[in-house]
């Protein structure tokens, strides 16, 4: 995305320069050997038990056929001179012999030993002398049914290029709709970006960030009203709770342990989770029927974000009452939220973070099925303010030095073990195609999630639709939660828990919406009802009121003279009250 706009009548905009916007570059500068700063998928593939072809030969070809649709994957990052900004992205024809490699597996390996080798690989850094993606080609898998060749492939892409949906889209550019694939047009549109001289990149480097501080200052009115709008919000916050209290109560539920309504701002209990993450990874996975869930999740009125939550706050309750220690407060996730404008396919990052509290300190399922969703309908409540508070671009002169040189010294002093933890878990839910998708011929079976642990959040879970299933990714800091596999299997022990679960019902809409009717008083024997109109009953309503409010104001007259002595105690009283 580019920034020119504010500052055309200074200077031509240079299409050769692409400065990465303050979000994107956030990323780079963010990243340690601890903290890698890609994301990417475990995907297994199926080819007929007739081929005899390799495998990896054939995804180079394939991946050579698409690089034209995937801009993404052929451009590279150059640092700006002394590193005084972001960095900018210049045209590079990746060398395909070094960024899709081949790994062989001990003969009949399965899921186990592709999890294990995910672990052993998602620590190492992308070279950054080259376009920031690599996939890993692995055979030496047990055949499938009818002795089907099996393959698989680890991809990796920084979080500086794409986001969840950006990796979809480029998912889309890269993925076929059958085996036998389709042409595409080799035709390169667009200028080339290459490398300037370094006067030609501090002045477009000048210029691009006096347009965003241009930027930023005409979006101050509209940030100091959306803060403004939420604190007002804050005020009926109390009445919305009680009322969807009231409403989960009628549902014979409760909002809550105690049917108390539900807030998202308090901090996270602190567990073994926050924490210094090291270098260690440990990856495991599972899918859930998509029909299965989908069909389960109507039955309680409850979206599939909403369903991915209430399955991942049972898992975690299980787990962690299992290896300890459960906290006794509600376990909160931190949730990434698009901001991405439907159809837009920008290789970048356009989202922000909100957090969602799980109720895993309620045993009763159903009670913390309530709870979750009433989380997240507060969460939903705010997301659109917290959308246009979040921008995807920033000035940063000199960000770069503070960025990375504060990320080292928060790293070395463990700051994450001492600070206040905000988030337990990071839970992500992308959507995904829901149609089978093939690459080099092959047939993909499943699209597992891989995604970013960071310090004082040492685990996260990445679900993605893909064709019949929700597929879950789950990856941790391999020091803090090394029996991640066995969270995974409590994944489906939770899900199974939530298809038991009794229908919600609805109340009726009148129990809610009417006040409860006062039978009318019967006339006295002899006596005519009398029938008052509207014009009456509010002019005798509103005499009613003004009697009480004149009954409830004491007149000077009716107000006892004090005596000598109240007079000569009442200082004493007034400093006592002090």
């Amino acid at each position: 995305m580019e920034h020119y706009t504010s500052i055309d009548a200074i200077r031509p905009p240079d299409r050769r320069m692409k400065q990465l916007p303050g979000l994107d570059a956030s990323f780079l500068h963010l990243e340690t050997p601890q903290m890698p700063m890609h994301v990417g998928a475990l995907h297994n593939f199926e080819l007929p038990a007739s081929y005899r072809g390799d495998f990896l030969a054939d995804m180079r070809r394939h991946m050579a056929a698409r690089l034209v649709l995937a801009p993404a994957l052929r451009q590279r990052l150059v640092k700006m001179p002394l590193n005084l900004s972001n960095p900018t992205w210049i045209d590079a024809e990746p060398d395909l012999e070094a960024h899709v490699v081949g790994i062989t597996l001990p003969k009949g390996s399965g899921q186990a030993e592709l999890e294990a080798q995910v672990g052993r690989l998602h620590p190492v850094l992308l070279d950054r002398s080259r376009p920031l993606w690599k996939f890993h080609v692995f055979d030496g898998l047990a055949d499938g049914p009818g002795g089907a060749r099996r393959y698989a492939m680890y991809t990796q892409l920084h979080h500086a290029a794409v986001d969840g949906q950006a990796a979809v889209a480029l998912g889309q550019a890269i993925l076929d709709l059958g085996p036998e694939g389709r042409e595409v047009d080799q035709q390169r549109s667009g200028k080339v970006r290459r490398e300037l001289g370094m006067a030609d990149m501090l002045r477009n480097v000048l210029g691009n960030q006096l347009g965003l501080v241009v930027d930023a200052m005409k979006a101050i009115p509209g940030t100091v009203g959306v803060l403004s709008q939420m604190a007002t919000q804050k005020v009926g916050a109390t009445v919305g709770g009680t009322v969807a209290a009231l409403a989960s109560r009628l549902r014979g539920q409760g909002a809550g342990a105690k049917g108390k309504s539900v807030s998202n701002l308090a901090l996270a209990p602190r567990m073994r989770l926050n924490v210094t993450v090291s270098e260690a990874r440990a990856f495991a996975s599972i899918s859930l029927p998509l029909a299965a869930i989908n069909a389960t999740r109507r039955k309680h009125k409850a979206s599939l974000n909403d369903a991915v939550l209430i399955v991942c706050s049972g898992a975690l309750r299980r787990h962690f009452l299992k290896h300890g220690p459960l906290p006794r407060k509600s376990m909160v996730a931190g949730v990434p939220i698009s901001t991405r404008a439907k159809g837009d396919t920008a290789s970048n990052n356009q989202a922000t973070m909100t957090i969602v509290s799980l109720g895993t300190h309620i045993a009763d399922p159903a009670k913390r099925l309530a709870h979750v969703l009433a989380a997240t309908a507060a969460m939903k409540a705010n997301m659109g303010a917290m959308k246009s508070l979040m921008p995807i671009d920033f000035p940063s002169l000199g960000v770069p030095w503070l960025m990375e040189g504060l990320s080292a010294l928060y790293e070395k002093a463990r700051v994450a073990d001492r600070l206040p933890a905000i988030a337990n878990v990071t839970i992500s839910n992308v959507p995904g195609p829901t149609v089978p998708l093939y690459m080099a011929g092959a047939k993909m079976l499943t699209n597992y999630p891989t995604s970013i642990v960071v310090h004082g959040v040492a685990l996260n879970i990445t679900v993605q639709t893909y064709n019949e299933s929700l597929e879950f990714g789950l990856i941790a800091c391999g020091k803090a939660m090394p029996e991640i596999a066995e969270l995974a299997r409590q994944v489906q022990a939770a899900f199974d828990e939530f298809q038991a679960l009794p229908a919600t019902v609805e109340a009726p809409p009148a129990v809610v919406a009417s006040a409860p009717k006062v039978a009318a008083k019967k006339p006295a024997p002899g006596k005519k009802p009398v029938a008052k109109k509207p014009a009456a009953k509010k002019a005798a309503r509103a005499a009613a009121t003004k009697k009480v409010v004149k009954a409830a104001k004491p007149s000077a007259k009716s107000v006892p003279k004090a005596t000598p002595r109240a007079r000569a105690s009442a200082p004493k009283k007034k400093a006592a009250r002090r």
